[in-house]
């Protein structure tokens, strides 16, 4: 019976510790991320809590979620909504959910009207974004994954994040020649720090 409990207790001991390894290994990089955002950690957090507001605001509204697809992404409390709803009406009450979540700074409705977009066309865009972003950090060095979001609809490729003048002229330049890119609209915001050598 003492060797059963001397087990369970190793055994309990060896999870407690595995289970702290794992805290500690998601704390660090937690903190990795922050580090190489240009974000505050304040607005890094806003970004996901608006995300998460505008989707349970979204989803409330059956008659609009069921009828569209609408994406959001949020960047240093800047918001882009994209993708497509069948009436004019219904893009307004897409701003109007908007409107009801604090701490946005701008928001930028790009929502189209038309036909829900097919799956070929969402596939492609996931292997678009993709190639793009490893375009981009391969070629631009000082660049993270966490200074800039890519965000492509229906071929078009819109870009957010914090970067310089110069990083932001790059990244334009790699998405324009991208194959396959329809168009490029550029969100970024710029920061005052003196470019850097790339």
């Amino acid at each position: 019976m003492n060797s059963f409990k001397n087990i369970f207790l190793l055994l309990l001991i060896v999870f407690i510790v595995s289970g702290c390894a794992v805290a500690i290994i998601g704390g660090v990089a937690v903190g990795t991320s922050f580090a190489i955002d240009n974000r505050s950690s304040g607005n890094y957090v806003e970004d996901q809590n608006i995300k998460i507001k505008f989707d349970h605001l979204f989803y409330q509204d059956e008659a609009l979620s069921e009828k569209t697809h609408v994406n959001v992404a949020s960047y240093n409390r800047q918001v882009l909504l994209t993708g497509e709803v069948q009436t004019h009406h219904q893009k307004l009450a897409l701003d109007n959910i908007i409107k009801q979540i604090k701490n946005i700074r701008h928001h930028y409705n790009e929502v189209i009207i038309a036909p829900s977009s097919s799956y070929s066309s969402r596939s492609n865009d996931v292997y678009l974004t993709s190639k793009i972003k490893t375009a981009i950090f391969s070629h631009i060095k000082q660049l993270d994954a966490a200074q800039v979001k890519v965000v492509t609809e229906n071929a078009s490729v819109f870009l957010m994040g914090l970067v310089s003048r110069e990083q932001g002229d790059q990244i334009t330049e790699i998405v324009r020649t991208t194959h396959g890119v329809k168009r490029v609209i550029k969100l970024f915001e710029y920061t005052k720090a003196h470019s850097k050598q790339l």
